[in-house]
């Protein structure tokens, strides 16, 4: 009995962390393309962008907003004016906080 209790309780846990889990929707920006042909996506943190919605492309998404600048960008887009490999993945952060999503690294 105490095993089918702990499974329901977990099954619970996963079903209500499931629903807060952040989603495309709301104050999502629409997909446009900038000034190097690029498509850019402004999201609400813990969102990812439509062009990242394969499983380790997110994962990377998600590593470059967190860590990106702790790697060097060796793509030679420096001409863009990218400093690190964060550059590659984020556009610019929004004086909010907000992230302006590039799809420089998923082409």
């Amino acid at each position: 009995m105490k095993r089918r209790a702990f499974l329901y309780g977990a099954g619970a846990a996963t079903v209500a962390a499931w629903q807060t889990w952040p989603t495309r929707s709301g104050t999502a920006a629409p997909v446009t393309t900038d000034e190097i042909g690029d498509q850019v996506q402004t999201l609400p943190r813990g969102q990812l962008p439509e062009f990242a919605r394969t499983g380790k492309i997110q994962w990377l998404y998600r590593y470059a907003v967190e860590h990106g600048d702790e790697l060097p960008c060796f793509c030679g887009c420096y001409r863009f004016g990218h400093k690190s490999n964060r550059d590659c993945y984020v556009k610019a952060f929004n004086a909010d906080g907000t992230p302006t999503f590039t799809s420089h690294a998923a082409t």
